[in-house]
C-alpha cells in the first residue's frame, strides 16, 4: 500500500517500545488453518447495507477442535450452519469475536464447512461513495469498494483477520445489472439474473491473506492489455483513455523488469487496476486488483507523471513483495512496504540508469528524515513494534516505506549486487505463498552472500533512528598529512546513544590527485590519516551513497 504524501506528513506516534533482539514475537495464536472463503454478497446502497451468505471451509492446525473463534465486527447474525449437515450450530458473539461450538469436535485432517447468513451496515472495509453529479449529468456513478489493510475485511466477512493465515477465495456479488464488478482471480461468470440484476462470480485458487481479499462496484470503462498471456484490465471513468494510458501504460515494461530482477515470473493469473473515489491511500494492492485513489491517478495527467509511475510500480511490487511473499505479522510489515518502495528506485534504475535510482533514493531518505525531526522522541525501528492495526499511523509512514527503501539499498551495496539480488530470489522461492519475519529475511540474504549480517539487521532494522556523523577536517602544510576526524551519535534511538557499524567510503582530491579510503566507523570517535602533500580541494564521504540514512555535517577545512 501507497499512503498519501498528506498522511506521510501527519500524526506523531511516538514513544515505541524498546526492542532487544528478533526474539521478540508479534504472532497470534492460530488454532485452525483456513482453507477457502466462498463470499456471497449483495447490498442495498441506499442504507449502506451488505446482506452476506458466506462459506468459510477450515482445518484444525494439530489439536483437535471443539470451538472456533473468528474475529467479526458488528455483524448481524441470522444463521450459522454446518454446511454439510445444514445443523446449527451454537454460538457466542460480543460484537467483535464470534465464538462458535461445533456438534462435533473436529480432528486433525478434517475439514468443516461454516455457512455464515448475516447483514452488516460496516463502519471500516466496506465503503459505500454516493455519485458524482452536475445537474441532471453523472460524472461518476456511485460505487461500492473495500479496504482489507490492515484488519477491515471482518467488519464485513467472518474471518480470521490476521496476515499469517493463507486461503484461497471465492467471491459471488450480486449488483445493480449496469454495473462492474471487479474481484480477485479469474473471473468465471457474469450472468444477468431473472429480477433484473446481475452476478459476478470470482474465483481466486492461489492461497492469499485475507486482508488482500477486494471488490469494486461501479460504473467503469475497461481498457484491456496482456503480458505474455496474462490479461491486464484498466478500469477508469469513461472518457479517461488518456490517463489510463499515461498511468498504466508502462505496467507491462513493469512486469518484464521485475521478473528480470527478482528472476520469478509474475505469480498470478490476471492483474487489473481500478480507480475510485474517495479512496484514502495512493493504492492497495489486492491481490491481483489494485485499487488507486482517481486524485492520485489523475496526477499522469497534470504534471505528476513521475509520482504516478511510482506509484504503479509500488503497487504492482507487492505482487512479489506482500502478495506472494507476505509479512507474519503487523511488527513485520517492513517486509512488504520497504522492498515494495524499494522497487520503485530500481525500476528507474533499469529504465532511466544508476543516476535517477540514486536521485529516488536519495529523495527517500530526506522524506524519512524531514519526517525524523519533527521530534526528538524516538520512532519504531523498521521491525515495529507499536504497530497498532487499528491505527494506521502507527504503521504507515516513512520509516516503513522510505527510510526502508533506503535500507534494502544499503543491504545491496553492503552485500553486493550478485549476492543482493541472489537474496530477493531466493526470499521469493524459499517463502512462495507462505509468511515471513525479519529473521527469516537475514538468514536468507546471509545464505545468498555467504556472511553473517546479524550487526547489520541490529542497526538498520530492530533499531529505531540513525547515525548522526560530523567530520572536522584539518590540514597540516608542514606535514601534508590531510587529519578527518569523525563522530558519531545515535539520533531518536530506542536504546540510547548506541554506536552504528558504518563502512565509509572517502574520497579526496588535490590539484594532483585523487584518493579513496574506506573508515569502518565503529566508535564515538576515530580519525583517518591521508597524506595529501597539498592542500585538498575536494573531501567527499560516501559520495556514492551507500549509506543514505544519516545525518552528516562535514565542517570546513582548517589549515594550519
Amino acid at each position: 500500500m501507497r499512503t498519501l504524501l498528506l498522511l506521510l506528513l501527519i500524526g506523531l506516534h511516538l514513544g515505541a517500545p524498546i526492542v532487544k533482539s528478533e526474539d521478540l514475537s508479534f504472532n497470534r495464536v492460530r488454532h485452525f488453518d483456513a482453507i477457502h472463503y466462498k463470499i456471497g454478497l449483495r447490498f442495498d446502497k441506499k442504507r449502506n447495507r451488505v446482506f452476506g451468505d458466506s462459506e468459510l471451509t477450515l482445518r484444525p492446525l494439530s489439536k483437535p477442535l471443539s470451538y472456533v473463534e473468528l474475529d467479526a465486527r458488528d455483524i448481524d447474525f441470522n444463521s450459522i450452519t454446518d454446511h454439510d449437515t445444514g445443523k446449527q450450530l451454537e454460538y457466542e458473539y460480543n460484537g467483535r469475536k464470534l465464538r462458535i461450538k461445533l456438534n462435533e469436535t473436529l480432528r486433525q485432517f478434517q475439514n468443516i464447512t461454516l455457512r455464515f447468513v448475516y447483514s452488516a451496515r460496516p463502519r471500516q472495509g466496506i465503503y459505500f461513495i454516493p455519485p458524482s453529479v452536475d445537474g441532471d449529468k453523472v460524472l461518476r456513478s456511485a460505487q461500492i469498494w473495500t479496504q482489507g489493510e490492515a484488519e477491515e475485511t471482518h467488519h464485513w466477512l467472518p474471518s480470521y483477520d490476521f496476515p499469517d493465515d493463507k486461503a484461497t477465495t471465492e467471491q459471488i456479488i450480486k449488483v445493480e445489472s449496469e454495473d462492474d464488478v471487479i474481484g480477485n482471480g479469474k473471473l468465471l461468470s457474469n450472468t444477468l439474473d431473472e429480477d433484473g440484476t446481475r452476478t459476478f462470480h470470482y474465483k481466486m485458487d492461489v492461497p492469499h491473506s485475507i486482508y488482500l481479499s477486494s471488490f469494486v462496484v461501479g460504473r467503469f470503462l475497461k481498457i484491456e492489455d496482456r503480458y505474455r498471456d496474462i490479461p491486464l484490465g484498466y478500469y477508469i471513468y469513461p472518457g479517461g483513455g488518456e490517463i489510463a494510458a499515461k498511468a498504466f501504460g508502462k505496467t507491462k515494461d513493469m512486469m518484464r523488469v521485475f521478473e528480470d530482477l527478482t528472476g520469478v515470473k509474475y505469480p498470478f493469473n490476471k492483474y487489473d487496476q481500478t480507480v475510485v473515489a474517495g479512496f484514502p491511500f495512493g493504492g492497495m494492492e489486492n491481490i491481483t486488483a489494485t485499487t488507486y485513489a482517481d486524485t492520485e491517478i489523475n496526477m499522469a495527467g497534470n504534471g505528476g507523471a513521475e509520482i504516478v509511475q511510482d506509484l504503479v510500480s509500488h503497487e504492482l511490487a507487492h505482487s512479489w513483495f506482500g502478495n506472494l511473499v507476505t509479512c507474519r505479522n503487523w511488527a513485520e510489515l517492513w517486509t512488504n512496504e520497504s522492498f515494495a518502495s524499494f522497487m520503485e528506485a530500481a525500476y528507474r534504475e533499469r529504465t532511466n540508469g544508476r543516476k535517477d535510482y540514486l536521485r529516488k533514493i536519495r529523495a527517500d531518505t530526506s522524506e524519512y528524515l524531514a519526517y525524523n525531526a519533527a521530534t526528538e522522541v524516538a520512532r519504531h525501528g523498521l521491525f515495529n513494534t507499536s504497530a497498532d492495526p487499528e491505527d494506521d499511523l502507527t504503521m504507515f509512514d516513512p520509516v516503513t516505506y522510505n527510510k526502508g527503501s533506503a535500507v534494502v539499498h544499503t543491504l545491496r551495496e553492503e552485500i553486493g549486487d550478485t549476492a543482493f539480488w541472489k537474496g530477493i530470489n531466493l526470499h521469493l522461492t524459499t517463502y512462495r505463498f507462505d509468511n515471513v519475519e525479519t529473521k527469516d529475511v537475514r538468514e536468507t540474504f546471509e545464505k545468498a552472500s555467504g556472511r553473517s549480517l546479524g550487526w547489520f539487521f541490529d542497526q538498520w532494522v530492530y533499531r529505531s533512528g540513525h547515525p548522526k556523523i560530523s567530520v572536522r577536517q584539518r590540514f597540516d602544510r608542514r606535514t601534508g598529512i590531510l587529519t578527518l576526524t569523525f563522530k558519531q551519535k545515535a539520533v531518536n534511538s530506542q536504546v540510547g546513544n548506541v554506536l552504528y557499524h558504518l563502512p565509509l567510503d572517502i574520497f579526496v582530491e588535490t590539484s594532483e590527485k585523487q584518493y579513496r579510503q574506506t573508515l569502518l566507523l565503529s566508535k564515538k570517535s576515530q580519525q583517518l590519516a591521508i597524506k595529501t602533500r597539498i592542500r585538498p580541494q575536494l573531501v567527499e564521504i560516501d559520495r556514492d551513497l551507500k549509506i543514505p540514512v544519516k545525518d552528516l555535517s562535514i565542517a570546513p577545512l582548517e589549515i594550519k
